[in-house]
């Protein structure tokens, strides 16, 4: 029965991977490096969306690379083809960085989001299940308020977690001269992204080894009287967050626009990595004086999360 059993999941994982199709991306000089691209990733958990994949230039299969997921793949690359017209310049950073032999070879998978997803993609699942029926209402009450589209029933976040580990990674892990082991595996995204990627760290802490969490979007939308929604994600953490030495952590915050409703939350993440072990050898969570919640500043700093996960 098991044999059967495994024949029947190979036999649809080599279906389902058997319909992707990438293709490399011109290069007209607005990135550094390679990229290839899927334009619709199937999948059987969330709405299929384009995944790229940045190689470094000297990308080489006799070699073996660790392995950066990012959301909101859009925004990463190539400021010319953004919403706002600015990028993260990862492929930039990271080719100056492995340059410099400052950090270990990676190359970046970068997940697309879906404008109108997003939010319920990326926003953790279980620490709002976590909540009163009360605090639930109250939450959505807010939200009519503002028109903010956040809708309990359609979160969607424990799907996307499965997206990455059980369709996106094995073939990542299958085309690409990658090590698969957690302690080269990280996770990294910006406001809802730092969120989900804390999340993943939590989820599968044998799937990723490292997580940077940029502008961490704790207020969950928008901030407002007796927010309950801060402190569901740090009870959560207290209870999930896995136990420092095999893993490492980055956190960081600006002090302009939404980063400042962050401030009077801060102490609450060193207070927790404190409780679980993390040290500085293990863990960062960085203030920025002045800046702002925006690809422009985080392009400022991505060095610095970067050489904390893959630092030689």
């Amino acid at each position: 029965m098991k044999q059967v059993l495994f024949f029947i999941l190979f036999s649809c994982f080599a279906f389902s991977q058997s319909k992707i199709k990438s293709y490399a991306l011109e290069n007209s000089g607005n990135f550094e490096g390679n990229i290839e691209r899927v334009d619709s990733f199937p999948s059987k958990y969330i709405v299929p969306r384009t995944v790229d994949v940045w190689l470094p230039k000297e990308y080489s299969k006799s070699k073996k690379y660790n392995v950066l997921y990012m959301h909101d793949g859009q925004m990463l690359f190539d400021s010319t083809k953004t919403w706002n017209k600015q990028e993260w310049k990862v492929d930039e950073v990271a080719s100056q960085l492995m340059k410099e032999n400052k950090v270990t070879d990676f190359i970046v998978v970068a997940i697309w989001n879906i404008p109108n997803l997003r939010h319920m993609d990326l926003y953790p699942k279980k620490p709002y299940e976590s909540l009163s029926k009360e605090l639930k209402e109250k939450i959505q009450t807010e939200a009519k308020k503002s028109q903010f589209p956040f809708d309990d029933s359609k979160i969607n976040s424990d799907n996307y977690l499965k997206f990455i580990v059980e369709e996106l990674k094995p073939y990542i892990d299958k085309k690409y001269s990658v090590f698969t082991t957690a302690n080269h595996t990280a996770i990294m995204g910006s406001s809802m992204g730092g969120l989900i990627s804390m999340y993943a760290l939590c989820e599968y802490p044998t799937i990723f080894g490292k997580a940077a969490c940029l502008s961490t979007h704790w207020i969950g939308f928008r901030e407002f009287e007796n927010n309950p929604i801060p402190a569901s994600f740090f009870a959560y953490m207290e209870k999930n967050l896995p136990e420092a030495k095999n893993h490492k952590i980055y956190f960081d915050y600006g002090t302009q626009t939404l980063d400042a409703y962050y401030l009077k939350y801060e102490y609450r993440v060193d207070e927790i990595l404190k409780s679980k072990g993390y040290s500085t050898v293990d863990s960062r969570n960085f203030k920025f004086e002045g800046e702002n919640h925006s690809e422009a500043s985080w392009q400022k700093r991505i060095n610095i999360p970067l050489e904390f996960m893959f630092g030689k």
